[in-house]
């Protein structure tokens, strides 16, 4: 009955040990994961952020090497995870909001800026984890952006949407930033003093999950699971009992009694 007990705990424990790994590794391995490579997955339904990295800013230049159109020191997004497949998948999310802010101008015959907004929210988001890439397309509606810019002559309205329908950016877990560079815009609809096009360039960072709170980065390869083995019992063998061989009773064997033979008797002469 105690053999039976032991090899019943033998195998609840092996069964405990299995489910910890699996427990483990359902935690992580996905596309996107918070506080390092290969750290806790990004959940369905959490919501990543980020704001321009220190020090940079937006910009919406007329050509992709100039330096002349709107500049904005003050940029963020928020999106939702809607798929987070093991790595190297690709992960989605929509683009829930994304605001500019404190733009100047420096287009000859402007003033200021008050705004620039981006229309047709939701975006859907993808990012590949075999590359890094990010890729936005549009949702609602086209992606597009609406700058209205003070002038000498009162207020325009430059319309833009992006040649290619689409924006490519790059993520980089060094920095966990998302980087769009020179995504041209053609103008479809404003003044003649909105720019013919309009390269947007800006760098977010740190993305950040704000539900789990940490860094996003992006996995390129699931991690292999560690297991740590565990040495298979052993089962402690009791020495057969060893039986004591009493000897064979030795029979004490009499000598043979002897016969005491007395004096010959010498006859009289």
């Amino acid at each position: 009955m105690r053999k039976y007990l032991y090899l019943a705990g033998v195998a609840g424990a092996a069964l405990g040990a299995t489910l910890l790994a699996s427990t483990a590794y359902a935690a992580t391995g996905a596309v996107l994961t918070v506080g390092a490579a290969g750290g806790t997955n990004v959940a369905v339904g959490d919501t990543v952020t980020a704001s321009l990295a220190t020090g940079t800013k937006a910009t919406f230049y007329s050509t992709a090497t100039g330096t002349s159109g709107v500049s904005c020191s003050t940029s963020s997004f928020s999106s939702t995870v809607t798929a987070n497949p093991a790595a190297p998948g690709v992960a989605t999310e929509t683009i829930d909001a994304q605001t500019f802010a404190n733009c100047t101008s420096n287009i000859i015959g402007t003033l200021g800026v008050r705004s620039v907004t981006l229309n047709n929210l939701a975006y859907h988001a993808t990012i590949d984890g075999a590359s890094g890439a990010v890729a936005i397309a549009p949702g609602a509606g086209p992606i597009q952006a609406t700058v209205v810019i003070t002038t000498l002559l009162g207020t325009i309205t430059c319309v833009y949407q992006p040649v290619v329908t689409s924006l490519a950016g790059a993520a980089d877990n060094a920095t966990n930033s998302i980087k769009f560079t020179n995504q041209q815009f053609n103008k479809i609809s404003g003044s003649s003093l909105c720019l013919s096009s309009a390269y947007w360039t800006a760098r977010y960072s740190p993305v950040t999950d704000t539900t789990q709170g940490g860094s996003v980065f992006v996995n390129a390869v699931a991690p292999e699971p560690t297991e740590t083995a565990s040495p298979d019992p052993t089962e402690t063998v009791a020495p057969e009992p060893t039986e004591t061989a009493t000897p064979d009773p030795t029979e004490t064997v009499s000598p043979d009694p002897t016969e005491t033979v007395g004096p010959t008797e010498t006859p009289a002469v």
